[in-house]
């Protein structure tokens, strides 16, 4: 497994001989030269996880990319979007994609909650080889090999970053969602995840556009 991380929660995930780009968002930069694609997953419409300005170009390139996504985003794009909901299973020539979770974290109990899909990747045997909760704190309910974890967020204390990942306990763990930190401060999240994380569990910081090779 290949993952190269584009800033915020945009992963691009080579698995089995497969590309997976998820959520190339407003705080994401470097994905949009990107072709060769066999899906591009979004996990829910927020703009920070699919960029309005952006989405359209990256598509067009990547035409015989599967375009995945929680059901409300589908429905607002349209066209070639296929929804994904919790228990959906789908195959991509060998890759099988699990849905997950559903709802997005709440933010405040007097805003609306929106769809949120967490994206499963792996095989029939282990269905959760990689993991991308996006907005939220979701446990499968089978062993999980690396977690895109969430580090920073409106809707999120770092003590519930710290038991998601206690919760989760994957192999490996990549903090995601960071974009709304600055560069400076984020050490501050790394570190209390880094010394707090389970036992056995790496957890491993990609810089932005760089990429790192991972067991399946």
């Amino acid at each position: 497994m290949r993952i190269a991380h584009f800033g915020h929660s945009c992963l691009l995930v080579e698995l089995h001989g497969k590309k997976i780009l998820f959520d190339p968002g407003t705080f994401s930069h470097g994905f949009e030269g990107i072709t060769g694609l066999d899906a591009i997953a979004i996990t829910h419409q927020h703009p920070d996880h699919i960029d309005p300005a952006r989405i359209d170009a990256l598509t067009e390139a990547n035409p015989g990319a599967r375009l995945l996504s929680d059901p409300q985003t589908a429905v607002q794009r349209g066209g070639r979007w296929e929804a994904v909901r919790a228990g959906n299973v789908l195959d991509l020539d060998g890759l099988r994609i699990t849905g997950g979770g559903g709802r997005h974290a709440v933010i405040h109990p007097e805003l609306p909650v929106i769809d949120n899909t967490v994206f499963q990747l792996g095989t029939a045997e282990d269905p959760a080889q990689l993991v991308h909760p996006g907005d939220s704190l979701w446990v499968p309910p089978v062993p999980v090999g690396v977690l895109a974890t969430p580090a920073a967020a409106p809707w999120m204390k770092i003590s519930e970053a710290v038991d998601y990942l206690r919760a989760v306990n994957p192999r490996t763990a990549i903090p995601i969602h960071y974009g709304i930190v600055a560069p400076e401060a984020r050490g501050i999240y790394f570190g209390r995840l880094t010394e707090m994380r389970p036992e056995g569990t790496e957890f491993t910081v990609l810089p932005a556009e760089d990429s790192r090779d991972f067991p399946a």
